[in-house]
């Protein structure tokens, strides 16, 4: 049962988030001039305006920045101490929210999901589909509880739970002629047509590095912001395209592709990061997947971590905890 004062709350968040006091009506079935006089009270109350008009609609003032932080902040407390009686009432109910990069959305954390709810079918999930930056800033506005991204920003904020090396591997038609190597160097792919991901993807970024520091100039045909896209592209033609090794899982199973992983003198790899917000704790539902996800990526190591990354692989108190804490069910 949600708290009368947090239901207003939530009523200011949305006119936040759609900047439109007629959308945030429809969107919570309550009139217009309701939803108003609503945020006429609570700008009583604080003593100073929270949103002003614009001929679009209406947008937050630097006051109104601040409440809705600490309304975001406010409602994940709030979901945490649900999380916490729920455990001490036996039940086995909760939200776990998280963003991810394309490259994991479908194959491994769907596996990772149809697994958790299978124990835990009351619990329910939201997962967005992401660049790694989009990510972090859900993160930061408590808007999800975890990521699980490739690369992700520098970010105080962030707490990593579990960090892997991932390598890159390329992406080609089964009888493409570089399929008969076992392992590619960047240099032979750039003999052949590419297929590359948007630049605002950090495993494009990585791939931009590597191509930089060859002397062969790259002939990028094809770019979008599907992974499995570019992966049908391919099928048919002698273009090439690059994935992270954990992200082409799939594709090995495809008897159209072939997928060989690129050397690693070539640089081509990076940290795929399961992580929190730093400082926060996580309601049970999370911190047991996070659990989860984190035994699951410690068995997917496709190159060592080197000693920085391992001590920043301490997993953080939500999950350090949970020996302590009260089973989901």
């Amino acid at each position: 049962m949600a708290l009368r004062n947090m239901r207003v709350l939530r009523y200011l968040e949305e006119v936040a988030r759609f900047g439109s006091v007629r959308h945030a009506a429809e969107q919570l079935h309550v009139t217009p001039s309701a939803l108003l006089r609503r945020i006429q009270d609570v700008e009583s109350d604080m003593g100073a305006a929270l949103f002003e008009r614009t001929s679009s609609g209406v947008q937050l003032t630097a006051a109104g920045e601040l409440f809705i932080g600490w309304i975001k902040k406010q409602s994940a407390d709030l979901r945490r101490v649900y999380s916490q009686i729920e455990a001490l009432n036996g039940l086995r109910r909760g939200e776990i929210r998280i963003a991810c990069s394309q490259a994991v959305a479908r194959g491994f954390l769907m596996e990772e999901v149809v697994a958790f709810r299978a124990q835990h079918p009351l619990v329910k999930m939201g997962i967005t589909v992401c660049d790694h930056t989009t990510a972090m800033r859900h993160l930061m506005a408590y808007e999800v509880d975890l990521v699980l991204v490739f690369r992700p920003p520098h970010a105080a904020e962030l707490q990593p739970v579990m960090s892997i090396g991932q390598g890159m591997v390329a992406v080609m038609a089964h009888d493409h002629p570089l399929a008969a190597k076992e392992r590619l160097r960047v240099r032979d792919c750039l003999m052949y047509d590419l297929a590359l991901p948007e630049p605002s993807y950090s495993g494009r970024t990585l791939i931009d590095q590597v191509l930089a520091r060859g002397s062969v100039q790259p002939n990028p045909v094809i770019e979008s912001n599907s992974f499995d896209l570019l992966a049908d592209l391919v099928k048919g033609t002698e273009i090439v395209s690059f994935q992270v090794d954990i992200g082409a899982s799939r594709w090995r199973d495809d008897p159209e592709l072939a997928v060989r992983p690129i050397d690693e003198a070539d640089g081509a790899h990076g940290p795929l990061v399961l992580g929190q917000l730093k400082g926060r704790t996580l309601p049970l539902p999370a911190a047991r997947f996070a659990e989860q996800l984190a035994r699951r990526l410690d068995d997917m190591r496709s190159l060592p971590m080197d000693e920085a990354v391992a001590r920043d692989n301490k997993p953080p108190a939500a999950v350090k905890d949970l020996e302590t804490e009260d089973e989901l069910d």
